[in-house]
């Protein structure tokens, strides 16, 4: 297993791997809630205008009547999705569910040009055939173990992790 890296640390890495997949006319769309913090902090950052994407995969996912409806931020796209150029963002990519849920939601607001992913943390253990276009981080961890994005006084970036 490999040692959990320091959240700032890998968000310094992926504002980098950002630019390098930006274009003139990318919309930014952070996945509720760590990828809504990242793309909040990510706008700013690169000085874009407006409000980013936020998009929730609740009403898509396959687990919805285990998990039921998320407390979190609801779907807000302030621009036409019809052939967009979207990058979605979002802290930890594990199984590809929550991924193929956010397509999903995407889809029912128009037909982009193109999608593309980036993530802070790849952690492998894929059930789908997703792929991130970067990642800041590739780690290991067992089944057992969760990781998610924690944000602090300031917007400080950490990590949770838990064993379950």
């Amino acid at each position: 297993m490999n040692a959990i890296p320091e959240a700032e640390a890998l968000y310094r890495d992926l504002l980098t791997g950002v630019t390098a997949l930006m274009r003139p006319d990318t919309r930014l769309v952070g996945i509720t809630s760590g990828g809504a913090w990242l793309v909040e902090r990510l706008q700013k950052d690169l000085g874009l205008p407006g409000a980013p994407g936020i998009i929730s995969s609740a009403m898509h996912r396959d687990d919805f009547a285990r998990r039921g409806l998320s407390s979190s931020a609801q779907t807000a796209l302030p621009f036409d999705v019809n052939g967009a150029d979207v990058l979605l963002l979002d802290d930890v990519l594990y199984t590809g569910r929550t991924i193929r849920a956010v397509l999903n939601e995407l889809f029912d607001f128009g037909r982009p040009a193109c999608v593309r992913l980036a993530v802070l943390v790849d952690r492998g253990g894929r059930e789908l055939p997703v792929a991130a276009d970067f990642a800041a981080a590739t780690l290991t961890l067992p089944p057992t173990r969760s990781l998610a994005l924690a944000r602090g006084e300031g917007g400080v970036f950490s990590f949770d992790v838990k064993e379950s």
